[in-house]
């Protein structure tokens, strides 16, 4: 270690993951303290890392002088819980000590008052920016413009419509965005987020109180919507989706574009699907590669999806995953058809209430996919079995076993909650 460049052993204590292993690393000598002063590039502070006896005041002395002693710091994390709310003056003199340098901020800390984070580091040459438990208002993009910012995550924030339309705008090069619990202020009950960025390739939007969000973006790959309750959802782009995911999403109505041809993976769990709809907005993906249908409930009871439909439509399909009731009369209309998912290897089906018809479905599936390599079957299990439900389970175990003989080149996995 004595032969080591001091730049070099500053780039390994960066690499300690907590601001409390490198105060004590920074104790075992004079040249390491060194490192730790003029070449040291990543500080983390968490609030769980230190004793619980901390005071608040002994945090801030702590962090304050801890900041103080760097030069040319590029990545800061300060992660309190909330039992530690910090006084606004010594936040804002560890901002203004290392904006210039900061190339990464990621911040929760309560303060009083309200620290104005886009103020402060606003117009220098941050590229990844994580807020939470934090409030935004009046945002000026001329004045606090992010020129250099390509990751923007907002947690537990409060902030109008209207000033995150406009932070969006400030952010010429932004790349990734997420939106995670939001606390939307609007001045009227019908709610309308517009988003546009010509640059956005990530998106993940979760929680937020609003009715409405129309977004405009060019260049977005992935789109992650997750615990929303919309009236409308309309993407307005040039079809450069290539991964749609929606989980636990109530949405009136869902308007992704027509142009979804290069759409690689579709995603949707717990959501109510109209699929003559749905289907029609992802059918010209022909390089889907992953296809998951997971606890989907079928707006029309006579509504099923059908391996005919997408094994003409997804040739290039090689994974697939689908769990949903199966109704007596329609696992017939589902397996219908003589076109094999000729490039599927990698198989999942999953049951909520296990009936009698999806042992018989599992098999017609299996049938389908000539160069399969793996099967999952996903079950509920519920403490209290009625004998029905017990000897439904056993004859679907038998019928397991029996198809596990005769595909040995399949490997079978089962996995039950």
């Amino acid at each position: 270690m004595e032969d080591l460049p001091v730049e070099v052993i500053g780039n390994i204590l960066s690499h300690l993951g907590t601001a409390r292993n490198v105060v004590v690393a920074s104790a075992t000598c004079r040249k390491w303290r060194e490192a730790c002063r003029k070449h040291l590039h990543t500080l983390s502070f968490n609030s769980d890392d230190w004793p619980h006896d901390f005071t608040t005041r002994q945090l801030e002395i702590l962090i304050t002088q801890t900041i103080f002693q760097t030069v040319g710091l590029q990545c800061l994390s300060v992660h309190m819980d909330s039992v530690h709310e910090f006084s606004a003056a010594p936040v804002i003199a560890w901002l203004m000590y290392t904006r210039e340098t900061l190339r990464s901020l990621s911040y929760n800390v309560r303060t009083t008052p309200n620290v104005n984070i886009l103020e402060i580091c606003g117009r220098q040459k941050l590229e990844m920016l994580d807020l939470d438990q934090n409030a935004i208002t009046g945002v000026e993009p001329s004045y606090q413009r992010f020129t250099c910012l390509k990751s923007l995550s907002l947690r537990h924030v409060s902030i109008s419509a209207l000033d995150l339309s406009l932070l969006l705008a400030a952010c010429p090069k932004i790349e990734s965005l997420t939106l995670d619990t939001l606390e939307i202020v609007m001045s009227d009950s019908q709610s309308t987020m517009e988003l546009s960025s010509q640059t956005l390739k990530n998106i993940y939007a979760k929680s937020i109180g609003v009715d409405k969000i129309v977004l405009e973006a060019d260049n977005l790959e992935s789109l992650h919507l997750n615990a929303l309750n919309l009236d409308l959802f309309e993407l307005i782009g040039k079809g450069t989706l290539k991964q749609l995911k929606i989980d636990d999403v109530s949405v009136t109505h869902l308007d992704i574009g027509e142009n979804t041809d290069l759409l690689e993976v579709v995603d949707v769990s717990n959501f109510t699907i109209v699929w003559p709809k749905f289907y029609h907005m992802i059918s010209r993906s022909s390089k889907l590669r992953r296809l998951r249908l997971w606890g989907v409930v079928f707006d029309d009871e006579d509504e099923i999806v059908d391996s005919e439909t997408i094994a003409v439509s997804f040739p290039q399909l090689r994974h697939l995953s689908l769990s949903y009731e199966l109704r007596d009369g329609l696992l017939n209309h589902g397996l219908q058809g003589s076109s094999p998912l000729e490039n599927v290897s990698i198989l999942e089906l999953g049951w909520t209430v296990i009936s009698e018809h999806f042992g018989h479905w599992v098999f017609g599936m299996i049938e389908r996919c000539p160069n399969l390599k793996k099967l999952v079957i996903h079950g509920i299990l519920s403490e209290a079995k009625t004998r029905e439900e017990c000897q439904t389970l056993a004859s679907f175990t038998s019928f397991i076993v029996h198809l596990m003989r005769k595909y040995v080149h399949v490997d079978v996995q089962f996995e039950y909650e």
